[in-house]
């Protein structure tokens, strides 16, 4: 296949990209920042922002597939930098597969979006979108992916991945992030629950993407329809986050809070902090309390039908590969 990967420095972009040269695909990656490691590994790299229109049609240029992987991620920043990176980059993506005429285009999307407060187990992609959000992350993503969907056609065809805790060798966010909470005490458990959670292994997710290309350049006919995939193992949230911990030697996640308690200080804490115009994030957000306060797994039924996925990585397989990983 001829590629391009948005956001392709991140750490799903970046390991799609390692995966398709390895097949021996050729990759474009359109990116903010400078990568001259996967230049050495073969790619083309362009630097430059999907929220600039012309750049991200040139990078649209001569390929089959573009996967779309670059966000605005997390619980709390400016709402016009998540509407102008995951909504008009969105669109300047899907402008630029038209005007390239691309035949494919895989969109990553969030499960956040259908997520509100409450449980979610073993729902499936009927599940509408949350009526309302607490975040802009979530709330931009919605967006994009209806955009995305609703661009599918007979000439360009778009489906959206919903991966949940993307994690294993190389997160550069997530676990450092625990770790780091961790050694200062601070990383508290939200509620007396541990709440199930689906997660997907790097490795599994990249599968994921490179199936749903291959089925739509077949000419599956999917276009236009959404899909979670996950490790198909909800586990408890607070259990994946020692586990990982302990990969680490850190841990364990220190005594419960309540839960209510933790998402009404995340209110405080983000009122606080817009008052006064403070731009890093708060210690706890509304979204991240709800987020780990709620089971959140999904019937991924739907993905082992219509693209042949099912996760080749075990958590433990995972888990013993990351520890691998930490240690050298």
């Amino acid at each position: 296949m001829k590629t391009m990967v948005t956001g392709g420095g991140g750490f799903l972009g970046s390991n799609l990209v390692k995966a398709l040269l390895a097949r021996g695909d050729s990759v474009r990656v359109l990116a903010r920042g400078d990568y001259p490691e996967l230049r050495a590994l073969g790619a083309e790299t362009i630097r430059g922002d999907i929220t600039d229109a012309a750049t991200t049609a040139k990078a649209c240029e001569g390929v089959d597939v573009v996967f779309h992987t670059a966000a605005k991620a997390g619980g709390w920043g400016d709402p016009k930098e998540y509407e102008a990176i995951n909504v008009g980059g969105t669109d300047n993506v899907i402008a630029g597969c038209v005007s390239a005429k691309v035949p494919v285009l895989i969109h990553t999307s969030s499960p956040s979006i259908v997520h509100g407060h409450e449980d979610i187990e073993g729902a499936n992609e009927s599940l509408p979108y949350a009526a309302h959000f607490t975040a802009h992350y979530p709330r931009t993503k919605a967006i994009a992916e209806q955009h995305a969907l609703a661009a599918s056609s007979a000439t360009l065809e778009v489906i959206s991945l919903r991966p949940h805790f993307i994690w294993g060798p190389g997160d550069r966010h997530l676990l450092p992030r625990l770790i780091a909470r961790a050694k200062t005490g601070r990383l508290r458990q939200i509620g007396s629950r541990d709440p199930k959670c689906d997660t997907i292994y790097i490795d599994n997710c990249v599968d994921a993407h490179l199936l749903a290309a291959e089925k739509l350049l077949a000419g599956a006919g999917l276009g236009g329809k959404p899909y979670f995939v996950s490790d198909d193992a909800p586990i408890g949230v607070w259990t994946m986050a020692n586990r990982m911990l302990a990969c680490a030697g850190q841990g364990p996640v220190g005594r419960p809070i309540p839960a209510g308690l933790a998402y009404a200080v995340g209110a405080m804490m983000e009122g606080t902090y817009w008052l006064f115009g403070v731009e890093k994030e708060p210690l706890i957000t509304r979204f991240g309390a709800s987020e780990l306060s709620y089971a959140q797994w999904f019937d991924i039924s739907a993905a082992k039908r219509d693209l042949g996925y099912s996760p080749k990585v075990t958590i433990d397989e995972g888990l013993k590969r990351l520890a691998e990983s930490l240690k050298a």
